[in-house]
């Protein structure tokens, strides 16, 4: 029997894979930015830019289904470049409101198996006029880091720059407790699934307090993802989280929309 779900998923993948160096050539790829707030003022310090494609047909995808077009397709090195330039570019041309904001930028594990990406990074960040200071390397948990220790090297080179590295989706993957021991970090970011459970049973909650009490303790500063209701933040903020973004301050906005937010001076504590 001909499964014509597979076959049409297959064929909507190869028209992504297809479409995307046509999308990178024209420069389609564009940014969001998903505010990061600081829990104890309730005032936005930075974002995450996150990579958006307004395909012709499929509509808005987002980082994921992209990144995974761009993983088959071999162009993932090329896709994770030109987003990290992009974001770094932007921000280094933002208006004097928005000039005091941090920036975290994903890399992929490909990334860190090239022994050249730690001088690329800096040398965009340059190119930029950005402060290294203001930009935070972010590494998806859930990758497979195939060459640790090469990748702590690399790692410790950007952060002997002036970078900050921080662990991104933290509970998703099966090497978490192996990262931290191995990478030198500086943020550890709680996945929204674990920020959902710090108001869920009383075993959900103490396995999220469990990973916040973990990266205090080993010197990390907390940000939790997916945050979306008030009670989820004081909760956080009674566990010793730091930061949380999400849609209960904004979902990702562009510039203008971001540059809103933080003239209006948003707070959201109560």
């Amino acid at each position: 029997m001909i499964d014509r779900g597979n076959i049409a998923w297959r064929t909507v993948e190869s028209r992504l894979e297809s479409d995307l160096r046509h999308a990178l050539e024209q420069d389609e790829i564009e940014l969001l930015f998903q505010p990061q707030v600081s829990i104890a003022s309730g005032r936005i310090v930075g974002v995450e830019a996150l990579a958006r494609w307004h395909h012709p047909i499929l509509g808005e995808l987002g980082a994921h289904p992209l990144f995974a077009a761009a993983a088959r397709s071999d162009h993932l090195s090329q896709l994770s470049a030109h987003v990290q330039e992009k974001a770094l570019r932007r921000a280094g041309h933002w208006p004097e409101a928005l000039a005091t904001l941090g920036i975290a930028v994903n890399v992929t594990a490909s990334d860190l198996a090239r022994p050249d990406f730690a001088g690329r990074f800096a040398a965009m960040t340059a190119e930029s006029g950005l402060d290294r200071s203001r930009v935070t390397v972010e590494i998806t948990e859930s990758e497979m880091i195939e060459e640790l220790d090469a990748a702590a090297m690399l790692l410790a080179a950007l952060r002997r720059d002036g970078f900050r590295i921080a662990i991104d989706d933290f509970g998703t993957g099966y090497s978490s407790l192996a990262y931290l021991k191995a990478l030198p970090l500086d943020y550890l970011k709680i996945d929204r699934r674990l920020t959902q459970d710090i108001v869920g049973s009383a075993r959900d909650r103490i396995v999220v307090l469990g990973v916040i009490e973990m990266a205090r303790s080993l010197g990390l500063r907390v940000i939790a993802e997916g945050v979306e209701t008030e009670a989820q933040r004081d909760e956080l903020a009674r566990a010793g989280c730091d930061y949380y973004q999400g849609y209960l301050c904004a979902p990702p906005v562009g510039e203008a929309e971001l540059e809103r937010l933080v003239l209006a001076g948003v707070s959201v504590r109560d």
